[in-house]
This record gives structure tokens, sequence and C-alpha cells, in this order.
């Protein structure tokens, strides 16, 4: 037999030849049927090059009965998808709930109504088509999600600069696929560097999106990028009128070496923080303007503050402070000082990764799993040049 293309196979499973000529009767002006009289049979024919598009499938039979039947269809990967509707005159409540749990999508009670075959047929063919077709987006979808990724994971920096006197790390852990953190760097020269971490609001494709404006508006902010003021204010101005239900925080660092100092603005960001060697302690620094796309007029201002050898600066995402323990608590800001004051012997990239490991295990989930925002991370150190 050969189906055309639109055409639906049903495969017909009784050992009674009167039940086969009752509900073939039913179908065959619609469908395409084939016949099994007994269960081994049945799975050879559903197994085979031209699968039936839905079963419908005595319960009673000799030698191997419908449940046992379904109960190896569902097994097979070949076959689970395939819909059973069983043919039955039981029905007592706890035969048909044996028959759902095997993998059976509907019962047919005996005798048969030739109307009520072919419209049950004709339901579950439809909802095979939508699983179908719903499985088929979701392949597209991910397909996507994944292209996606990548395109992300292209505009950010696929390495920290290389400038003697500093020790830059940096970590980032997407909540899905896509996310809305971002950071990158200006690098004027050999002692003079910009750092900017970025957090749009809201999740998945509309914040990565945004995210990536955030590449481009950083570039035109180079001939400033001594000004953090200034380059905060830039990239707000070109972010403006681009999206209505976002905004985006964002923090900016001017490194100069040669002056030994750090210049400082925030846009609505969590606070710079700063462990000063010379005291062993860990402070904030703050400086926030508005969060930045949603005020044209939005005003920046900077602070300035020296640097030594041996200090270290963490810019971040509010996903460290605002991951949860089990009983809800965060984790916060005073914890993640005191956890520099105490990690101070690590270079950069080993205390990024301890810190994320601390985070972990408040969260008392694998590293990198259970999150509930991105986390983004820049650990900067003054080394000896």
């Amino acid at each position: 037999m050969s189906l055309t293309p639109d055409q639906k196979l049903i495969l017909i499973v009784d050992d009674t030849p009167i039940n086969i000529g009752v509900i073939s009767g039913a179908l065959k002006n619609s469908f395409a049927t084939k016949v099994a009289t007994t269960g081994e049979r049945a799975l050879a024919i559903a197994s085979g090059k031209e699968k039936p598009d839905l079963i419908l499938l005595d319960v009673m039979m000799p030698e191997m009965d419908g449940d046992e039947v379904c109960r190896r269809l569902k097994a097979n990967p070949d076959t689970r998808d395939i819909p059973v509707i069983f043919l039955t005159s039981q029905t007592e409540a706890e035969d048909e709930t044996k028959g759902f749990e095997v993998g059976a999508v509907d019962y047919i009670h005996k005798p048969f109504s030739a109307a009520v075959v072919k419209a049950r047929v004709r339901t579950h063919l439809m909802l095979r088509e939508a699983h179908a077709q719903i499985a088929r987006q979701l392949v597209e979808i991910n397909t996507e999600l994944e292209m996606a990724r990548q395109i992300q994971l292209s505009i950010l920096p696929s390495s920290t600069p290389k400038i003697a006197g500093l020790d830059i790390a940096a970590r980032y852990i997407p909540m899905t696929s896509v996310a809305g953190d971002f950071y990158d760097f200006i690098v004027v020269d050999g002692s003079r560097i910009g750092i900017l971490i970025a957090d749009v609001s809201g999740h998945g494709l509309p914040a990565a999106l945004i995210a990536s404006m955030l590449q481009v508006a950083l570039t035109a902010q180079a001939r400033h990028a001594s000004e953090p003021a200034k380059v905060l204010a830039g990239l707000n101005q070109a972010l403006c009128g681009k999206f209505q239900h976002n905004f985006v925080t964002a923090a900016y660092v001017y490194v100069d070496l040669e002056k030994s100092t750090i210049s400082y603005a925030g846009a609505g960001h969590p606070p710079l923080l700063l462990w000063r060697k010379s005291t062993g302690a860990a402070s904030q620094l703050l400086e926030n303007g508005l969060v930045m796309g949603q005020f044209d007029e939005a005003i920046y201002d900077s602070l300035e503050v020296p640097i030594e050898v041996g200090d270290r600066f963490v810019l971040y995402t509010d996903g460290i402070l605002e991951t949860n323990n089990p009983a809800k608590e965060e984790f916060g800001t005073a914890r993640f000082m005191q956890f520099m004051e105490t990690s101070n012997n690590l270079k950069a990239g080993p205390f990024a990764d301890a810190l994320l490991l601390e985070l972990a295990r408040w969260l008392e989930q694998p590293p990198g799993e259970g999150h509930k925002d991105d986390i983004s991370l820049l650990t900067v150190d003054f080394t000896a040049r």
C-alpha cells in the first residue's frame, strides 16, 4: 500500500473479525488502514517503514494483551510518539487508569459507534499534528537561540587586555542562552584603559539585543575614554529612543597607571567595591546617575581616587548580590566585601573563580546552576609594573 502525502494511516489491532469490520468500515472513506490480529504483528507493523499515524488497540487479546503491546510501543523510541486508543468493553475506572499509565491517550468502548470512532481518531490525529508542530517550532527556536548565543558571545571580549601593572579577570554566566549583561574595554595605551560593565533589565532576546547595541555605542565613546561621566552620557544618548520597556544600568572605570588613579561613574548600577592592601579592608565607591536609555537629559558625575600596588577593585552585575540561598537570604554587598577581605591572597582569576564557588555554596547548587539572574564579574588587580 502506498500512501498519498496527506493520507493518514490507522493501524487496527483486534483479534475479532466483526470488530475489525466495524472499525474499518467507519474509517475507510477518510483514512488508510492496516490490520493486525496479534500483538506481535502489531509491533512489527508499527516498527515498519510505513509507520501508522494512530493505533486502535484491543485490550483483551490472547498471548499478548493490549497493555503489554502499548507498553512496548512506548518503550521503543521509533514508536513511542504514535498515539494509542484502546478498544475495550471494560468500563471500570481502575482498568482505564491502568491503560493511561502504560501510555494510551483515550478509550473507545464496545459496542462501537462509527461516528464516535471517527471523531476520536480525528481528534487525536489533530492533537498529534499540533504536538509535532510545537516540537518543530521548539527546534527552530532553540536553533535560533543557539545562533543568538554565539553572536552574543562574539561581541564580548574574547580575552582581557594585557597591560603591565594590571591583572584583569572576567567571568560571565548567563541565566539563559542569551543574556542582558555586557562588558568591554577601551584600551587607550599601555598605561590607560577604560572598563565598562552593564546590565540590561529583563532577560532573553530583548535584553541581549540591547546589550549588543552597547558594543557599537561604546566604540563611539573612545575619544573621551578618560571622562567616565561623558562616556555614560554618550551611551545614554545612543540608547534613548531605541526601546521602551527596558533600561540599562552601567558602571565605567578609567584606570590611569601613570597618575595611579581610577575615575569612576555609575548609572543606577551596584557600587564599585575596592579592597586596599594598606588597610586590608574593602569599601564601596558609588557615584550613580540615572539608568540609561530612558532619560535624554540624564547627567552623570564621576569621582577620582588614588590606587596603589596591591589594591583590587571589582565591577559586577546585581546577579551576584541578589543570589538567594534556600532560606531566601541574599548574598548581599556586606558578604561580598567580607569575601574580598578574606580572599585577598588570591590573584584576580582565582579570586573570581573562588567567588563563583562561594555563590554556589550559598545557593546549595552546582557552580553555574540555580541563578535567577545573569552574572558578570570583572576583577582588576594593581600589580608592580
